[in-house]
């Protein structure tokens, strides 16, 4: 079976390194465009555009949008770059808590109509009571599970077209409608490590997502969803959320990860890790443990490098190494069940290069990706060479940083 690869549009900014700060000094609040970071690329449209497109041509199934304080609005931003691509598909976050349930149903098939059945949606119950709040949402960890349960019963029971009841705890809907139900339905994705989050998935989800933990960790998830979905009388399918660096050679893969590293202080290591040991989240505790704040120990399984996880929260691990050794992990991911791949990198515009023009060769050689054709199959040939032949106009990133 054939995986399903995506990438990932950094809407709060991008740069060169792990710092995970935002576009403005003032972490967005002011949006002030006189203090500008130095090395952070903004995240206009121009900017995530060419990430879309990069991604469309390379052969990207889809890219992840993040949802919270700090970046730019995923429905309205991924609406506006469907006009910018041709097929790629956009798996949009979102908190169901800040929203109505009927109108996200709603909403989802209005971007299905206009993009053409491009939408994808990962629900995010949300793990911090503090960026909660910040949205007006007071409810506790395990109440927010219960909501998301009730938003997901009502989302799917508009989309069948016809007048939906639904008297629950925290949403009560009479006659509820969606009058044109999507098509197709977009698959929800859905993601949590608490006992509170695997009913939810196993009910709801039609592909769960965990990040990037060893392989025998990762298999212990799986099979957990796995049985609570069967219990359901349902199957639910996996994915996974990994950062990515892949070079030409594993030396030069981990001279870059040794890069990122050597540009993060003690200091900022320090305030990083505070931060995120006050998450609510059990997925972000996970990460925490992986590494333990340590520099010395971050290879915690072959090519799979826990260095992100220092100051960035979230998703905090890392494939590090040749094209052929991140293939070999995704192979290996992919034989305990794992179908969906979301990876970013940094900066994600010269990273989605690096792994489309190296890994994605690799698994479509091993049967694990359809091979997609050339861009230049349909460029006539030119002074007597093919038009595959090299010696034609430079590729755009060519330096490769």
């Amino acid at each position: 079976m054939s995986v399903h690869l995506h990438w990932f549009l950094p809407t709060g900014g991008d740069g060169r390194t792990l710092v995970d700060r935002h576009v403005y000094t003032d972490g967005g609040v002011k949006r002030s465009r006189i203090t500008p970071v130095s090395g952070i690329r903004a995240p206009d449209i121009e900017y995530l555009a060419q990430i879309a497109r990069a991604a469309d041509q390379l052969g990207f199934e889809g890219v992840l949008t993040p949802t919270g304080t700090w970046c730019e609005d995923a429905w309205l931003t991924t609406l506006a770059l469907t006009q910018h691509t041709e097929r790629l598909k956009f798996l949009v976050a979102f908190r169901p808590g800040v929203i109505s349930p009927v109108l996200a149903a709603q909403m989802a098939a209005t971007y299905q109509r206009i993009s053409r059945g491009r939408l994808l949606l990962n629900v995010v119950t949300g793990g911090d009571s503090t960026e909660q709040k910040r949205f007006g949402d007071h409810l506790d960890h395990d109440s927010r599970y219960g909501r998301t349960a009730e938003f997901l019963s009502v989302v799917r029971g508009v989309w069948e077209g016809k007048p939906f009841d639904y008297d629950g705890e925290h949403y009560q809907v009479a006659g509820g409608l969606v009058a044109l139900p999507p098509e197709p339905r977009p698959d929800i994705f859905f993601g949590g490590s608490s006992q509170a989050a695997g009913p939810v998935a196993a009910r709801y989800a039609d592909v769960y997502l965990t990040w990037g933990e060893p392989p025998e960790q990762v298999k212990r998830k799986i099979d957990w969803i796995r049985g609570l979905a069967e219990a359901e009388g349902r199957t639910v399918r996996f994915g996974i959320r990994l950062h990515v660096i892949a070079r030409d050679s594993a030396r030069d893969a981990w001279a870059t990860a040794d890069r990122l590293l050597a540009d993060l202080d003690e200091d900022t290591v320090a305030a990083a890790q505070q931060a995120l040991g006050r998450s609510e989240s059990v997925g972000q505790q996970r990460m925490l443990a992986l590494h333990g704040g340590q520099r010395d120990k971050l290879e915690i399984s072959p090519n799979l490098w826990a260095g992100v996880g220092l100051v960035r929260g979230g998703a905090g691990t890392a494939l590090v190494g040749a094209h052929a050794e991140v293939a070999d992990r995704i192979e290996e991911y992919h034989a305990l069940g794992i179908d969906h791949f979301i990876f970013s990198g940094y900066p994600h515009l010269e990273e989605a290069y690096w792994f489309g023009e190296g890994v994605m060769p690799e698994l479509a050689a091993r049967g694990l990706l359809e091979a997609l054709p050339s861009p230049l199959s349909a460029v006539p040939a030119a002074n007597g060479r093919p038009p595959s032949a090299p010696g034609g106009a430079p590729l755009l990133l060519s330096g490769g940083r």
